[in-house]
């Protein structure tokens, strides 16, 4: 910073001075640089100081190349583009611009998208002005859930939107105390959750399932579709007995148990509440156990879903001396007022 001070200064005392004496100074000038040139080492080097020195004379005046005996012209042009890269990388800098929107509403936004998936950026704007939230349509499009495919329905809500005309039906294991091999047979109701049917079999076939079918509904109360998994055993006669009873077939997609997860939850409160509990001796012994729990499900055991009813509504009762009832051999209890 020195060397820059002291040529700032010696420039300001050069417009006090003579023409001769000025070209005399530049002649000494001249020479001390040959013989420095004859004893210093054939590369110098040059700090950023120097470099903009040389650039900002090359920029008041191009012939000052012409007086250059340490460095090569080329060398000070080059220097001199690198700054007006630097300058305009400087003024090109960014300023700001709008705040960052904070991470709790774009997170927001995004739990829009795709809990909504039918909605596009001005409807999630619009519910954001409604909640208070001042953001840009175009802020809430830059934050959307991104989507492979054109936005559609998911399974849940359409099982949702159909569910007073939708039943679901499911085989499950049960071994018995000679480690043979029984098989449920589950129909459920998805409006109220009520477990229409059950059914035992040590041979499940098409033919079984087909007739197990039309004891529950007859040819008079089918619903109009009925969801299941790829089983094999749900043959041609299964899908010619659904479409004679008028039952739309709904089968679910490869590996994807949670398309049918209400029977699935189903079996899975049946092992829990009963069989987990006891030892299956036969087809008799099992189809006991089941209707009994089918009773139960239906007239007395709560369920979130249904705001803590049982698929048979129960009423509330207030008067009397409250009893219980042993239900599966008192695994369970119905309480109730008389």
């Amino acid at each position: 910073m020195s060397d820059l001070c002291r040529l700032i200064w010696y420039a300001l005392t050069g417009l006090f001075r003579s023409r001769a004496a000025l070209e005399a100074e530049i002649l000494v000038l001249r020479h001390q640089l040959n013989v420095l040139r004859r004893k210093s080492p054939k590369r110098l080097a040059f700090g950023n100081i120097d470099r903009l020195v040389f650039a900002a004379l090359y920029r008041v005046s191009p012939g000052v190349l012409d007086g250059l005996k340490i460095l090569k012209p080329q060398t000070v042009i080059r220097w001199h583009r690198a700054g007006f890269r630097a300058y305009w990388r400087w003024k090109s800098r960014p300023r700001g611009g709008r705040p960052k929107i904070p991470a709790d509403i774009r997170q927001l936004i995004r739990d829009m998208s795709v809990a909504n998936p039918l909605w596009g950026a001005p409807r999630i704007h619009g519910e954001l002005l409604k909640l208070g939230i001042d953001v840009g349509q175009t802020t809430v499009a830059k934050y959307m859930a991104r989507r492979r495919q054109p936005p559609s329905q998911g399974w849940k809500t359409f099982l949702r939107n159909h569910a007073d005309g939708i039943a679901s039906m499911d085989l499950f294991v049960v071994p018995t105390i000679s480690f043979r091999l029984l098989y449920g047979f589950l129909i459920l109701q998805h409006s109220r959750r009520e477990l229409l049917w059950l059914g035992v079999t040590a041979r499940p076939s098409a033919h079984w399932i087909a007739r197990q079918l039309t004891e529950a509904y007859g040819w008079q109360q089918a619903p109009p579709y009925i969801v299941r998994d790829r089983d094999c055993v749900y043959g041609a006669v299964v899908i010619q007995r659904l479409r004679a009873m008028g039952i739309r077939d709904r089968p679910i997609s490869p590996q994807s148990p949670w398309q049918n997860g209400y029977s699935e939850r189903l079996i899975g409160s049946i092992r829990r509440d009963c069989l987990d509990h006891v030892v299956v001796f036969g087809e008799r012994h099992l189809r006991h156990l089941l209707k009994s729990y089918q009773k139960y499900y239906n007239e007395a055991r709560t369920h979130l879903s249904l705001h803590k009813d049982a698929p048979i509504p129960r009423t509330i009762q207030t008067v009397g001396r409250t009893l219980a009832m042993p239900v599966l051999g008192g695994l369970h209890h119905q309480y109730f007022r008389a």
